[in-house]
């Protein structure tokens, strides 16, 4: 049993195990040891990397726009997201962002837009950011405020978002909008943002537990041109789900990555750490905590490459990605959790490889949908298709 097992499964083509054991080695040797401590500079350098040696190509879609094929290949992203995380949590950042920041036009810009845009994110010279959530509008993504008004040739824009990842650091911010074609989701639509635009400025830096960057927005009178527009006017929310849908179980894939660094980190400990005449691999108790973690590992593994590859099947995976969200984050928790314990105190020191991936975990099970968002997801997913299997007169008795 070893990391690498599950590449050889059905769910991949021989050109996934040559992409993850390739960017595994690289990975070692280029972002591993990237971390200063100023988040800021650490991000620009790791999408600067990404980007001159190839790896961004894969966040983006269209060989024509610096894209690595015609669609973004949901298996690619997801063993890419897995081996970064597990060598270090802001590189996984920094590609995962790429991705989410320019999905929208991936999926849904104009010619123009992905020619100005795109080629710039696959090289790593242009930051992309995602700008949904908003202070009174969390899961509930249908009750945002920001709102951008139409005047000739115009939208301009007002409002707040916040959470938003890149915020401070981004080049351009994809940002969904009430446009009002209609009540609720009908009518929201999404704009690019350029960072200097006059009217959109940083009301405050955000510092969380894993540092990032993240910031909230402030737009006041945010002047943009409607060529910036993507897509047709209040389509943005159907855009913004389309676009968290390619990403969401690439969030379970940095989960497994994480839980992976987790259960080596915890094997080297157990193997070395001497007590009582032998090491604490001797132990039935280790010995029992260690086969968990390996359960809950592989159970994330099977759930998220099960919906990778059957999103780039083209089936819908509303469930499958909801599941393997939750599975791969809870379980990483519980995994990380865990390999702390078996390194004792030296596992609360900070910045010890085992602390770090504490803190780096606890986000993925909010971000893109809460687990309990998840759950309602599965649930939600589960009686409708109960309710499409029974007859049309069937009896409620």
């Amino acid at each position: 049993m070893t990391a690498a097992d599950h590449l050889s499964w059905p769910f991949f083509a021989p050109h996934h195990a040559e992409l993850a054991t390739t960017l595994d080695a690289w990975a070692a040797e280029h972002v591993a040891s990237v971390h200063t401590g100023d988040a800021d500079a650490d991000c620009r350098a790791l999408v600067r990397l990404l980007g001159a040696h190839g790896w961004l190509a894969h966040a983006v879609a269209g060989r024509e726009f610096g894209g690595a094929g015609e669609a973004i290949d949901t298996r690619s992203i997801c063993l890419i997201r897995e081996t970064l995380a597990a060598h270090n949590g802001l590189a996984d950042f920094a590609f995962a962002m790429q991705g989410l920041g320019s999905g929208a036009i991936s999926l849904d810009g104009t010619s123009a837009q992905r020619a100005r845009y795109l080629p710039r994110v696959a090289r790593g010279e242009a930051i992309a950011a995602f700008a949904l959530s908003e202070p009174d509008s969390g899961s509930d993504v249908a009750a945002m405020q920001c709102a951008a008004r139409a005047e000739g040739d115009e939208y301009v824009l007002n409002g707040e978002k916040t959470w938003i990842s890149n915020g401070g650091i981004a080049d351009f911010y994809v940002v969904f909008a009430r446009t009002g074609e209609a009540l609720g989701a009908r009518g929201i639509s999404a704009f690019i943002v350029d960072a200097d635009t006059p009217g959109l400025s940083i009301a405050e830096r955000i510092d969380v537990i894993a540092p990032h960057p993240l910031a909230r927005l402030r737009f006041t009178e945010c002047r943009v041109p409607a060529t910036q527009r993507i897509g047709a006017a209040g389509t943005g929310f159907k855009l913004a789900m389309r676009t968290l849908d390619v990403f969401r179980t690439s969030v379970a894939a940095a989960a497994l990555g994480f839980a992976r660094r987790a259960m080596a980190e915890a094997l080297a400990r157990v193997t070395s750490r001497r007590m009582f005449g032998g090491v604490l691999a001797d132990f039935q108790l280790t010995q029992a905590t260690l086969a968990t973690m390996a359960m809950q590992i592989d159970s994330a593994a099977l759930h998220t490459y099960r919906a990778a590859w059957q999103r780039d099947s083209g089936r819908t995976v509303t469930a499958e990605a909801a599941m393997a969200k939750y599975v791969a984050t809870e379980g990483a928790q519980r995994v990380i959790d865990a390999a702390v314990q078996l390194w004792g105190g030296m596992g609360v020191v900070h910045d010890v490889p085992v602390e770090r991936l504490y803190r780096e975990i606890r986000a993925l099970r909010i971000y893109e949908g809460a687990s309990e968002v998840q759950q309602l997801i599965i649930a939600r997913e589960l009686l409708k298709t109960h309710a499409a299997s029974r007859p049309p007169h069937a009896s409620d008795a």
